[in-house]
């Protein structure tokens, strides 16, 4: 079966983005992204990277991690904003959304029903993993089916934001086992958890 990761930048604080929920990587963000940050997700998560930046690096590597994307209208929404109606092309890209009518872009594909249904859909297809990118209210509808986290844990603190996951997710605590990190001279620390086996969210 195929396992969905929340793969996402954090905060020291534990948000993921500033509270109107803008891209906090675009032209004005703050978020702080070192060349070795850069390097070591083109050599070892090239998947995740937007097409913009595999163009700008060179970056053709499909990647072994994942070859399905999830995010929420809002994220996606930050893409559109920078003239981008798919910044996964070289990924399935699904976006979920019950205001959006129409998709953007034919490579991606809007889902408009149940996020935790959709994505037991998903983990019984035939392929690689599944990338939950954002943002943090699809992220606590899908509390409940994520099996890993990657937190690319940045060096700042915001005070306030969009948190890891939306209040919806609800007191409901999972343990998970640190089975990979990595420490980069810029100070973004890469954290990788899988869920334990008997860590069960009701």
């Amino acid at each position: 079966m195929r396992k969905l990761t929340y793969c996402i930048a954090s905060s020291l604080d534990g948000f993921i983005s500033a509270p109107d929920g803008s891209d906090p990587t675009g032209p004005d963000g703050f978020w702080p992204i070192g060349e070795d940050y850069v390097a070591h997700l083109a050599a070892v998560y090239p998947e995740i990277l937007p097409a913009p930046a595999r163009a700008a690096l060179g970056v053709t590597a499909e990647g072994t991690h994942f070859d399905t994307a999830l995010e929420g209208r809002r994220t996606y929404q930050n893409g559109l904003d920078a003239g981008i109606t798919d910044a996964y092309p070289h990924l399935r890209h699904l976006v979920f959304s019950r205001t959006l009518t129409e998709s953007p872009d034919p490579r991606v594909e809007l889902v408009g029903t149940d996020p935790v249904a959709k994505v037991r859909e998903l983990k019984q297809e035939e392929g690689k993993g599944i990338w939950l990118m954002g943002g943090g209210k699809l992220a606590a509808a899908l509390y409940g089916e994520i099996d890993a986290l990657i937190i690319k844990l940045a060096p700042l603190t915001l005070g306030s934001g969009t948190p890891l996951f939306a209040p919806l997710a609800g007191f409901d605590p999972v343990q998970y086992e640190l089975t990979d990190s990595t420490v980069l001279k810029s100070g973004t620390a890469l954290l990788s958890y899988t869920r334990t086996a008997g860590s069960v969210s009701q």
